[in-house]
């Protein structure tokens, strides 16, 4: 049976492209499907004011669908740092509807609010910032945020808010409810008509998709929200897509769709669930950024339509939206199969802001040790111990530098993770000494299905603590995976986390030594016998359903994996670990990168895009497979990869088990002194790019931006995903194009000024610049007025480089002074926050003068400063403030 398995798996591997009908469109999707039929302008639901109840904390208003009588529980609760929190659930549901948890890092604090004005339409809030109100309509339903005369953003302006209550089957009782059950209606009712059900539609009670069945024993549970941005034409987020930056209009198409899914060679610009789902949005426009985040980790649909904004809320309080006038609108519709409405309004204004809010919510990136920001060496399989030798001698022999080596699901005993092939790598300890040696580290993978096997002990422990997701019936749930019928093991339950994390201490994770770190693939997860190659949704964990945690899963299992790996170092240690899926919070626990992409130049185009929607709500250490994860690169794409690579913030090589072996120096000397040029440039730039993590896991800000990002009022950058910005002071702008003799940068800021760091020559900003190229060229532009810090010795590995001397590029802006940072500690443990052990200093240049806002000495450095096209070096010098 596995042979047959594995055999069709490699069919489909070898597929050109995606299997489309294996995953479900809209119409195949009951609940979505149902949503989308309701149409626009006919809400049923009623704001009860009579109901008001206003605490310090929060305000709490009752809703009432007027064609079934069923009420809903309005929560408004204003946050600190200008969001607000809008909670919808059901008064009294049947049994609890499941809340995400664990994604949050705290519970938000609040600030109070006021009542400013009542009367039967509707009622007014103060938020107390910035003359910003919250007005609810009553009838129908409907709830803005203004600020001033300015419509912020609007809920149910289009009255497609649906709540989905839970319910009794019909065919399960008598027509004629039971005393109990009247009872509790009567009790939720606010007349003495009866509750009005509507009619059972097709999928609302069970769900056929090609073989697989969904038993729905809760019956129909989804819901939805729209939300409404007067003056915005771009919107940005709901990572992951193979798909423009800036999310399209998804009229008369499918909706994007957050569900993590496997899927094999996705396809570009198509709107289809990949592997990971970050329910965020942001709305840009040159006056305001701001941003919804949808709290939900069930299968989440996502329509986007264009319209126009001038309509009107109730009374005097919105006559100032009245008029014949109408500005540009864009209308975001989240629509989920399960749980409760869960919504974070982020106010703004600046980009900056959002990512602040964003992540005093779900937190900021974990930072990373240096050695994880150098070059990644992988492939499915390197085949023994000999063989990771031979490559890490590659790497000397060809003077490339490589700080991780890879191994793939074939190093284990017979793909039983926490363990080794006994014959290929039987002795890891000795392979591991042997790259520590070299001051290298190793990365093995360890999935989250585990081999049914009573001879396991892996297998045996989980299913003796019962800690297995479970079948509708009880069971243990098994499917097929990698090493044929697998376990699938509940994350979702803190005690088995805990269990997991404790997997990898040295004496429990056999061969293992502190150089190892972690790669969780699969964790969808991937179930390659299950609807949509994952879990059935009515497999339980605990007393909640698949349906409802599908999403977090692979949060999950990143999550038990850090943990464990900060726990085996005593917590002294920062963990690394590369996870496929991945939420909201994810950005905590380590990178991503952007799946099983393929050697083609879309995919080196799309992988642009895909990280700085990554970037956007959080997650910045994010890379795609250079070379491309499927098929064969030519050496022109494979060279053009790594020069894009190198200046992506995960930079790491892999390829499919099928394709030519592709270390970099095996496609000719030429070739390979291009890639290890490339190589080189991301080696010199270490402290630079270090400094850029350290302040994202202060701020929340992104490593990778897009240009918007920096220059929020200048609309030519608001579409642009052909270059991007690492940090505010280098510009990027990879060639993508096969047999590109040139490329057209887009240098953005008007009165600014860019240096080419390769030619030091001087460009103005707010111009396209036409820019030849030939196969050694990397287009990089450092902006006119900042100070970057750079490594020039190169050597083997970060590691080996630590205690090099540091080299500060200042150039000059047009006033000629510049200003930068700079970022030192261990570079690999917690000391920096725990011991406050760091330096960490604003470096500013004016008069030919180099100082820093408190008194250190750089020793051993080198100054290049860039003015007019010019450059002076300072050789040896010791700069002092």
């Amino acid at each position: 049976m596995v042979p047959l398995l594995v055999a069709l798996l490699f069919l489909c591997l070898g597929a050109e492209a995606v299997d489309r009908s294996n995953f479900k469109t809209c119409e195949q999707s009951s609940f979505c499907k149902r949503q989308r039929e309701l149409k626009p302008g006919q809400s049923p639901y009623r704001a009860l004011l009579d109901t008001l109840e206003l605490s310090d904390s929060r305000i709490t208003l009752q809703l009432i669908n007027d064609n079934n009588k069923v009420r809903l529980l309005l929560e408004l609760y204003r946050l600190h740092g200008n969001m607000t929190r809008v909670k919808i659930n059901e008064l009294k549901p049947l049994k609890p509807r499941y809340e995400v948890p664990d994604v949050l890092i705290t519970d938000p604090p609040t600030e109070p609010m006021t009542l400013v004005a009542q009367d039967e339409n509707g009622l007014v809030l103060s938020l107390g910032v910035d003359e910003q109100r919250v007005i609810v309509s009553a009838r129908p339903f409907r709830l803005d945020i203004v600020e001033g005369p300015t419509v912020l953003l609007s809920l149910n302006s289009r009255g497609l808010l649906t709540f989905e209550h839970l319910r009794l089957r019909k065919d399960t009782i008598s027509h004629k409810i039971t005393s109990t059950v009247g009872s509790m209606w009567d009790s939720i009712k606010s007349d003495e008509q009866a509750v009005k059900e509507e009619e059972d539609k097709p999928g609302m009670w069970e769900e056929t998709f090609k073989t697989h069945s969904d038993s729905k024993p809760n019956g129909p549970s989804s819901i939805s929200l729209d939300f409404s941005f007067p003056g915005v034409d771009h919107v940005y987020g709901i990572p992951e897509h193979a798909d423009t930056l800036k999310l399209r209009n998804t009229d008369g198409g499918d909706p994007y769709r957050l569900y993590n899914l496997d899927v094999f060679q996705y396809e570009l610009h198509n709107l289809m669930a990949l592997y990971g789902a970050v329910p965020v949005i942001i709305s840009h426009n040159t006056e305001r950024t701001m941003g919804i985040f949808w709290l939900n980790a069930a299968e989440t649909w996502v329509d986007i339509s264009s319209s126009t904004a001038g309509k009107t809320v109730f009374g005097k309080m919105m006559d100032f939206v009245q008029g014949s006038s109408e500005v540009p609108q864009t209308d975001v519709r989240w629509i989920s199969e399960s749980g409760i409405i869960d919504v974070f309004v982020l106010l703004g204004p600046t980009p900056n802001d959002v990512f602040a809010q964003y992540a005093s919510l779900t937190g900021t990136q974990a930072f990373p040790s240096l050695s994880t920001l150098g070059y990644h060496q992988c492939r499915w399989n390197y085949n023994d111990k000999e063989d990771v030798k031979t490559v890490d001698e590659g790497f000397d022999k060809h003077d490339i530098p490589c700080d991780f080596i890879w191994l793939d699901i074939e190093h284990t005993d017979g793909k039983r993770y926490f363990t080794w092939d006994p014959h290929k790598f039987a002795q890891p300890k000795e392979m591991l000494q042997g790259l520590m040696d070299k001051k290298r580290k190793m990365v093995a993978i360890v999935d989250p299905h585990i081999k049914v096997d009573s001879g396991y002990n892996i297998n045996n422990e989980i299913r003796s603590k019962s800690f297995y997701v479970k079948t509708k019936d009880g069971a243990d749930y098994e499917g097929w995976c990698w090493p044929g019928n697998s376990g699938y093991p509940d994350f979702t339950n803190p005690e088995m986390r805990a269990w997991w994390a404790s997997k990898f201490a040295y004496d429990q994770y056999e061969g293992s030594m502190e150089n190892l770190f972690i790669w969780n693939d699969m964790n969808e997860p991937s179930v390659f016998n299950g609807p949509e190659v994952t879990m059935h949704k009515d497999a339980l964990h605990g007393s909640w359903e698949h349906r409802d945690v599908h999403n977090i899963y692979g949060l999950y299992v990143q999550k038990a994996t850090s943990e464990g790996l900060i726990q085996r170092s005593g917590g002294v240690e920062r963990p690394f670990v590369l996870t496929r899926a991945f939420f909201a919070g994810s950005q905590r626990y380590g990178a991503v990168w952007t799946g099983d992409n393929a050697a083609e130049w879309g995919h080196l185009k799309i992988s642009i895009p895909m990280c700085l929607s990554l970037g956007l709500v959080g997650i910045s250490f994010c890379g795609a497979d250079v070379g491309g994860f499927f098929k064969h690169p030519s050496t022109e794409l494979l060279v053009r990869w790594y020069q894009a690579g190198a200046y992506q913030p995960f930079f790491r090589a892999h390829a499919h088990l099928d394709t030519p072996r592709r270390e970099p120096w095996l496609f000719g000397p030429d070739n390979t002194a291009l890639i290890r040029e490339a190589v080189r440039q991301r080696y010199a730039l270490l402290p630079f790019w270090y400094q850029l993590f350290y302040n994202a896991y202060r701020t929340g800000q992104p490593v990778m931006r897009a240009l918007w990002v920096e220059y929020p009022k200048e609309p030519a950058t608001f579409v642009i995903e052909d270059e991007y910005l690492l940090g505010k002071d280098l510009l990027v702008h990879p060639v993508t194009d096969e047999g590109a003799k040139g490329v057209t940068a887009y240098l953005p800021g008007k009165g600014e000024i860019w240096y080419d760091v390769h030619t030091f020559q001087k460009h103005k900003g707010a111009q396209n610049l036409y820019i030849p190229v030939t196969m050694s060229s990397i287009p990089v532009f450092q902006r006119g007025g900042s100070i970057i810090s750079r490594k020039n010795r190169v050597r083997r590995s970060s590691t080996c480089m630590e205690n090099d001397p540091y080299t500060l590029y200042v150039a000059l802006s047009p006033q000629g002074t510049a200003e930068g940072e700079i970022y030192i500690d261990d570079f690999h443990t917690f000391n920096f926050e725990k011991e406050k052990q760091f330096i960490h200093r604003h470096l500013h240049f004016s008069d030919n003068t180099l100082s820093s806002n408190q008194t250190v000495t750089y020793k051993h450095s080198t100054v290049v400063i860039l003015d007019c096209g010019s450059v002076c070096v300072l050789l040896g010098c010791e700069a002092q403030s």
